[in-house]
């Protein structure tokens, strides 16, 4: 009976969220316009000013249905749907009753999912040891590496030595989205509840502080903060144990490190914002199998990036091309959009692209702080799993098979637990200490220990050459067995370089042909949100922007922003600036909610269903 009111009242919601779709993209020509300072404010998001102080949510209903799993899921990406596929695979095997929930923000399982991807297949092999009979759209094996030292003219190829991190032997180049899609399948075929469209807003807990459950967001609030009448509540789902797998940034995961002090003993994390572009090419020019990576121009020897350029196998002369930079980069005027379109001018690159079709953009940021960043993993009630807590392997630029594995690893240790008979804990939301323990045990903690100092290696006054030779010293040749652990360099946020103290950057105007304006490549992100919602680009406080953003750094968020997202306006009084917010523009990178300087911009999730609707990316 509970499941069928649980059914009944998503299909509810899923009328009310159809009800609000409306596809619309936001430009220059057509935006809505908030001032910093004056009326009327930014930020409406009830986050900020709380509905209970609001007279026009007087008498509006605000009980929520509530259902009860074993196990929820928060987030469809690799982790998520791994952790899923593996509860259910042990139900099977132990003849167990399992019911496991998952949420996804995205419209479809694998809409948000953005990646290169080269895949490394250790994790896959071990959730699914017959995955191409299942048919799993691994297209592409690797059969060419290329590495290589770009000047702004020239290239320095660097020769793949076996062993080094870049290597690629073995691996799998893959539209990320497409794969992700297929585990959805795997797992609806073992009997996971999967929910896309429903977005995870907040997280629920016992009175004794563990963790209970999550709520889906509410629909239905208009633009102004106020209810609609439409309002509809979002929805409860309670569970033993609850895996949080946002991915990068998660918005639930920011509260659980402020709930449970978990970020206590580990550095701060630190991310890059990796940027892609899907081209079909010209046949006599495609070289399927064919893996490029780069580093050096246009990025200046102190400013950690570069670029992949993959030739996939899917029956059209397909590439995928990107470019990754480092957020921990100190001038404010740096671009990574523009940087990563003036890139594929370079003589190396511009003439695979030449006579090419793009068809597809979209960005999202990634973690880099590797091990030293790890923060605890468990508290009464939950995990956190894949890149949501950061288990990217930095100098492999690969995160999936890892995020995979931590989700399995989960899986396994809370089995046992939710389908004993007589539960041992000291909270009503078990705690599950054993899935770290597990985790530190396996080839993720090898892996990432290996490497842990490559990353901040680059910290020191060559940059990347200091870097590059830190690592064939102390990686090649010793497997990262030196008796040391390197740091980071704090916060990305706190090392943008005021204004005054930093040359802008002279970015050449897009051609149009290999390079693209942004509001261009947006549009071909799929983005769409519902427009008379509250911006869930939420402020702290509206007066920073203009006051401290665009007075000391000359607004740095309209340019590391990879959407167009915010604009700094002139005052319709014309005396002074104004900041726009372009929210229904965002592809949901939560690059402005890492860099931006002040630490004012708070990213919440939208109504769901909106944000990017990537295909196979």
């Amino acid at each position: 009976m509970i499941l069928i009111s649980c059914h009944l009242c998503i299909q509810a919601l899923k009328i009310k969220q159809a009800e609000l779709a409306v596809p619309q993209l936001y430009t220059t020509l057509h935006r809505r316009t908030c001032s910093s300072g004056t009326a009327p404010r930014i930020t409406t998001h009830y986050t900020i000013h709380p509905r209970d102080k609001d007279p026009r949510w007087e008498g509006i209903e605000m009980e929520r249905f509530a259902d009860e799993a074993d196990v929820v899921i928060v987030g469809g990406g690799p982790a998520g749907l791994s952790a899923a596929i593996r509860l259910k695979q042990l139900a099977n095997e132990h003849e167990k009753e399992l019911r496991v929930c998952l949420v996804e923000k995205a419209s479809q399982i694998g809409a948000h999912t953005l990646s290169g991807a080269c895949l490394e297949p250790s994790a896959l092999t071990e959730l699914f040891p017959d995955w191409k009979e299942r048919g799993a759209p691994l297209n592409t094996p690797v059969t060419e590496d290329v590495f290589s030292i770009l000047t702004e003219k020239h290239r320095i190829p660097v020769p793949m030595l076996p062993g080094l991190p870049m290597r690629n032997h073995g691996n799998y180049i893959v539209r990320l989205g497409n794969f992700v899609r297929w585990l959805g399948e795997q797992a609806e075929e073992l009997g996971v509840e999967l929910y896309p469209g429903y977005a995870a807003s907040e997280v629920l807990f016992h009175e004794d502080g563990s963790v209970k459950g999550i709520a889906t967001n509410d629909v239905g609030i208009a633009k102004d903060g106020s209810p609609k009448d439409i309002f509809e509540r979002g929805m409860e789902l309670h569970a033993k144990v609850t895996l949080f797998g946002e991915g990068c940034h998660g918005h639930l995961a920011k509260q659980l490190y402020k709930q449970f002090n978990l970020r206590e003993n580990c550095e701060p994390q630190t991310y890059a914002i990796g940027l892609k572009e899907l081209w079909t090419i010209d046949e006599k020019k495609w070289r399927p199998g064919r893996v490029e990576h780069s580093v050096g121009w246009p990025l200046n020897r102190n400013t950690y990036g570069g670029s992949f350029l993959y030739h996939l196998n899917e029956g059209e002369p397909l590439v995928a091309l990107g470019f990754v930079i480092g957020l921990d980069y100190s001038n404010p005027y740096m671009s990574p959009f523009r940087e990563f379109q003036r890139w594929k001018h370079h003589p190396f690159v511009a003439p695979t692209l030449e006579g090419g079709h793009r068809i597809a953009y979209g960005a999202r940021a990634l973690n880099e702080g590797g091990l030293q960043s790890i923060p605890k993993l468990t508290f009464p009630g939950g995990l956190l799993i894949g890149c949501s807590p950061g288990f990217m392997n930095v100098p492999k630029i690969k995160g999936t098979h890892t995020a995979m594995k931590s989700g399995m690893l989960a899986a396994e240790a809370i089995f046992s637990k939710i389908t004993a008979e007589n539960v041992d804990s000291e909270t009503t939301g078990l705690h599950v200490p054993e899935y770290s323990d597990s985790l530190k045990s396996s080839w993720v903690w090898k892996e990432l220990y290996s490497v842990r100092n490559i990353r901040p290696s680059f910290h020191n006054y060559f940059g990347l050459y200091g870097g590059m030779i830190y690592t064939g010293i102390f990686y090649w040749i010793l497997r990262g067995k030196e008796p040391w652990t390197l740091k980071h360099c704090g916060l990305d946020a706190n090392q943008l370089k005021p204004a005054k103290d930093c040359t802008p950057i002279d970015y050449p105007k897009p051609d149009g042909k290999i390079s693209f304006d942004l509001l261009s490549s947006v549009a071909l992100s799929g983005t769409n949100h519902e427009g008379d919602q509250p911006p869930h680009l939420t402020l702290k406080d509206d007066s920073v922007p203009v006051a401290r953003n665009l007075g000391i750094y000359d607004g740095p968020e309209q340019r590391f922003c990879p959407a167009g997202v915010y604009e700094y306006v002139p005052l319709e009084t014309g005396d002074g600036m104004r900041l726009q917010i372009n929210a229904q523009n965002c592809v949901h990178c939560k690059t402005c909610d890492i860099k931006d300087p002040s630490q004012n911009i708070n990213w919440v999730v939208p109504e769901g269903g909106g944000g990017p609707a990537y295909n196979g990316m």
